[in-house]
């Protein structure tokens, strides 16, 4: 029952980041793989778009077992969401909380504001801006960046690779604008 107990509530960062850490050497062990997500977006694309793109024409049969990485963190992620759902609220702290209601987010009881993410923002200006526009810029700067945020702050970091470096500050840089500056003004802008 203790492990059962153990599942259902958070790790702290000194448990789960050892955890994820791990995956590198591993991967690097039993095949030589590196760590990374947003490949696998080109790995589906290359799959099942039969089109006569360059930039989808490989063998990404080479890479299929990225695309069952990908799968069990999806199927893992299912079941932590229904499965080991944790019975306690969210625990945000005061100041946060009282910056994020001074910028019109006041409901707090997930890990994303419905606020801004819930099913009726999708076809108003929120929507258009947190999910397409904000996806597309995402999308865009993985691309750009040749890797997502895994990639080269786990992988990249770990393999000592100095574009990795370079990309991870840039992460959080624009993560910091993003918070600091972008947001606010977002939310002034479509409320």
């Amino acid at each position: 029952m203790e492990i059962f107990e153990l599942l259902h509530k958070p790790w702290p960062w000194y448990i789960a980041g050892p955890i994820i850490g791990f995956t590198v050497p591993v991967l690097l062990l039993l095949g030589n793989k590196s760590f990374g997500i947003s490949s696998s977006l080109r790995h589906i694309c290359a799959a099942v778009i039969p089109a006569n793109i360059s930039f989808f024409k490989y063998d990404w049969r080479k890479e299929a077992w990225n695309l069952f990485f990908v799968a069990g963190i999806t199927i893992g992620g299912f079941i932590a969401t229904y499965l080991l759902t944790n019975p306690d609220s969210l625990i945000i702290a005061d100041a946060t909380k009282y910056s994020l209601t001074q910028l019109g987010i006041t409901d707090f009881s997930g890990l994303m504001p419905k606020d801004l993410f819930s099913v009726d923002n999708i076809f108003s200006l929120k929507g258009l801006i947190f999910f397409v526009l904000g996806g597309f810029l995402v999308g865009f700067g993985t691309r750009y960046a040749g890797g997502c945020t895994s990639g080269h702050a786990i992988m990249g970091l770990s393999n000592l690779q100095w574009p990795s470096l370079i990309a991870t500050i840039f992460f959080m840089v624009g993560g910091f604008f993003s918070t600091w500056v972008l947001l606010p003004w977002l939310l002034q802008l479509v409320n």
